[in-house]
């Protein structure tokens, strides 16, 4: 990736160094952790940069062995990481985690992040200008979360502002980072100063308590695409204008209602409505995929490929991360990708993805063939 041209995308938030674990089973009972990388934003970042994307990514490390790797990995993915800050007095954030399901009541996550260097993220020590020049800036509602100059930081970078590029806005509630139940108000406000956004339903209901697709783009109908996540049954994308992500005016912040952008272009009632189902995955790790997800769906959308397109891109990036163990998801190589995405209906409906059918291993190079554990019945 030349140094000189300017990013297709910037990720901006708090990478960490992540333990994952030898086998299944409680954390007191885990005799020994690997070493890996994982932060929503990063995972984004590395996933896109795989893909063939010129990447930026943006955060805050400490100066510390942890910190160099963080550095050291995530850009050997070819993402440009000279604009991450290094903190003299705040430490690298880690995390370690069970090889449970996340929607299990065995998994077990924890954290060692409060005080970390991505926390003094803020718009003093990141600037502007580090984050404006690409075309899609990428943010996520975790870094906003992390603390109150983490939440100033997001607000500005999704404030309205001439030449400001098309935002990118994944919800990702971590109801753990949130102890002042701010989460429903603060959320739906960076949401509806977005372009594009993506939501899980699941994570809709907790926030908002909506659950139907239809309801939410109704309290989110200002972002010209909104992309409703519903697991393993696939996503559903409202589309405003095709052509283009123009930035509405944009509303005061204020409580849960309607977005009143949806009567400058027509409303929710005059979206463009696509359905996509989510292939049958044998998941190795149910972690990253929304991240994939949205790298994949981030990639098509760059590429100029329609919203089925986009949608079976964010679908088949999902399932890159769900059959490796780490949280990064190496893509398939870009024209394996597009055959599967280019598939009729039927025959998408029959594709069952197993590990290995990338034709990648995890740290990216090509292997010889690329139709490994992929089955069409």
């Amino acid at each position: 990736m030349s140094g000189h041209a300017p990013p297709d995308f910037v990720c901006l938030g708090e990478s960490m160094v992540t333990f994952l674990p030898s086998r299944p089973g409680r954390l007191a009972d885990v005799p020994s952790f690997a070493r890996a990388i994982g932060g929503a934003e990063s995972n984004v970042a590395c996933a896109l940069a795989a893909a063939g994307h010129r990447v930026r990514w943006v955060g805050r490390v400490g100066r510390d062995g942890f910190g160099h790797h963080l550095v050291e990995t995530i850009g050997a993915y070819g993402v440009d990481v000279a604009a991450v800050g290094r903190d003299p007095h705040r430490p690298t954030g880690v995390y370690f985690r069970t090889a449970d399901d996340r929607a299990t009541e065995a998994h077990e996550v924890v954290y060692y992040r409060a005080g970390s260097a991505a926390s003094a993220m803020s718009p003093a020590t990141v600037p502007y200008d580090s984050v404006a020049d690409g075309r899609v800036l990428h943010l996520t509602g975790i870094t906003a979360a992390l603390s109150a100059d983490c939440l100033a930081l997001v607000r500005e970078l999704t404030a309205p502002r001439p030449g400001r590029p098309l935002v990118s806005f994944d919800v990702n509630h971590r109801p753990a980072l949130w102890r002042d139940g701010a989460a429903p108000e603060v959320l739906l406000e960076l949401a509806r100063r977005a372009d594009l956004v993506f939501v899980g339903a699941d994570e809709a209901e907790a926030l908002w308590g909506l659950r139907e697709p239809g309801e939410i783009r109704e309290v989110l109908a200002g972002p010209a695409v909104l992309v409703v996540k519903q697991g393993g049954e696939g996503a559903v994308a409202f589309e405003r204008c095709a052509a283009s992500f123009p930035t509405p005016p944009l509303p005061e912040p204020g409580a849960l209602r309607p977005d009143p952008r949806a009567s400058n272009a027509g409303g929710a009632d005059h979206d463009t409505v696509t359905t996509v189902p989510a292939p049958r995955v044998d998941v190795l790790a149910p972690v990253g995929a929304g991240d994939a997800f949205a790298a994949g769906f981030l990639s098509a959308t760059l590429r100029g490929l329609g919203m089925t397109e986009r949608l079976r891109h964010g679908h088949l990036m999902a399932a890159a991360a769900l059959t490796v163990p780490g949280d990064v998801a190496v893509p398939p190589r870009r024209a394996h990708a597009d055959r599967l995405a280019a598939l009729d209906a039927d025959a998408w409906g029959t594709l069952h993805l197993g590990p290995g059918w990338t034709g990648r291993d995890q740290e990216g190079p090509d292997r010889t063939g690329d139709d490994q554990e992929v089955r069409t019945p």
